[in-house]
């Protein structure tokens, strides 16, 4: 069975496509599609977003679609950068620049910076809607480290590792990040409705 994935980020591409191999669902990307549709993400919520941009891509291709919101919350920033963590640092901005900015707002708080990912992922199909949710606890550093993964990865520390998201593999990754148990719980969901 095809799903649809309301994506552009090649990074959750990569990571999505990877949890639900060996399922009997086909993970197809808007970048397989060839599409470049922009959804605006209106929501105030995780959820809000998540449900805007599947039912957006449903409505355009009449098909199974998935699709996440998810960033990080940071304790002491009163939970921001939260549903702007994409675009925290500005419109078409760079993970790099999101991080620069973060660590600067940091500066003046103790450490540790407790924070968490978080991530909704829904499915949509016209009549079934189902919500998953995933979160990883740890901490952010000022200095970042590692090349893997993307968008906070560099200065996100899980509990119980001294390693940064960046700096583990994608295979570790995808057993503990918050999209891997979202995205995880919403295989499991779909495997009991088809």
């Amino acid at each position: 069975m095809k799903l649809i994935l309301a994506t552009q980020n090649k990074g959750k591409v990569k990571e999505i496509k990877s949890i639900f191999n060996g399922s009997k669902f086909e993970i197809i990307s808007l970048y397989d599609l060839g599409n470049n549709i922009k959804i605006e993400e209106t929501g105030t919520t995780f959820k809000e977003n998540a449900i805007i941009k599947a039912e957006t891509i449903y409505e355009y291709y009449k098909e199974p679609t998935i699709a996440d919101d998810s960033g990080i919350e940071i304790e002491q920033l009163g939970g921001r950068p939260g549903v702007y963590s994409a675009i925290y640092a500005g419109e078409n901005c760079t993970d790099e620049e999101n991080n620069a900015k973060v660590i600067n707002e940091l500066k003046n708080f103790p450490e540790p910076h407790k924070a968490k990912y978080v991530c909704v992922a829904v499915f949509y199909d016209g009549r079934n809607l189902i919500e998953t949710k995933g979160e990883l606890h740890g901490r952010v550093i000022k200095e970042p480290r590692g090349t893997e993964g993307f968008g906070y990865d560099p200065i996100f520390i899980p509990d119980g590792y001294e390693k940064t998201v960046a700096e583990i593999s994608l295979e570790e990754k995808n057993r503990i990040s918050h999209r891997a148990q979202a995205f995880s719980k919403l295989l499991k969901e779909l495997e009991k409705l088809f």
